[in-house]
């Protein structure tokens, strides 16, 4: 799917499985046609700050679940602002999580998108609750990629405005990360746009990298970056 629809890149260069929230979504024709990719440029990464980084992350998936332990700043006083993490468990979470997701997102996605996500990989949907509200939500997905890789994907993560800059974000993705991790994966992947300097900040605070540069990968025509974690 790069200049191309109709081509699946062979180099794991756009159009994998973890693409699947694009094909899903419920856009037009044109829209479509809006959305064609160019080719992938990887990014240049200092191998002792990936080692560095990932070395990092590690420590802080012991899987205690104990955010108090989280490394680099991440501890937070949860129990002050009374945020409860859920996971999900019905249908009737799924209203919620579209309201929050939907406010942020770059391009559409339908009602068949969602529950692609939460019902394959219920276990891997996260929400944060405040006052019996809902206020975050994270959906995620774990699969086998290249026959051989247990590879965790990130698809959706979204905050309330008003409760962001509380850690809440990063505490969705480092549950979400914690849940892969018991389930074997051996790395967990994202995009992100390029001009979204506030996710960039999370993901990388997490230990993520830069991995590649997605050209005009979202309907809007703004660049991706395809950010990776190694697990093992």
């Amino acid at each position: 799917m790069e200049a191309d629809t109709n081509e699946k890149c062979e180099e794991d260069s756009v159009y994998d499985e973890n693409d699947l929230t694009k094909s899903l979504t419920s856009v037009s024709s044109s829209n479509c046609q809006n959305s064609n990719l160019t080719v992938i440029n990887e990014l240049e990464i200092d191998d002792s700050e990936i080692k560095m980084l990932t070395n990092n992350v590690e420590r802080s998936l012991s899987l205690n679940h104990n955010v108090n332990n989280i490394p680099n700043g991440l501890a937070h006083d949860c129990d002050n602002d009374e945020i409860e993490y859920v996971s999900y468990k019905s249908e009737l979470q799924m209203p919620d999580i579209m309201r929050l997701i939907q406010k942020d997102l770059s391009e559409p996605y339908s009602i068949y998108t969602y529950r692609y996500f939460i019902h394959n990989w219920p276990k891997l949907c996260f929400l944060a609750v405040h006052n019996g509200e809902y206020v975050g939500a994270v959906v995620c997905k774990l699969d086998i990629h290249r026959k051989i890789i247990r590879r965790g994907y990130i698809a959706m993560l979204a905050v309330d405005r008003k409760y962001r800059k509380r850690k809440i974000g990063s505490n969705l993705v480092l549950k979400a990360i914690r849940a892969m991790s018991a389930d074997d994966a051996d790395e967990v992947v994202l995009e992100t746009e390029i001009t979204n300097r506030p996710a960039l900040k999370l993901y990388e605070n997490l230990g993520f990298v830069r991995d590649k540069r997605l050209f005009r990968y979202y309907l809007n025509g703004v660049d991706a970056l395809r950010l990776k974690l190694w697990l093992r």
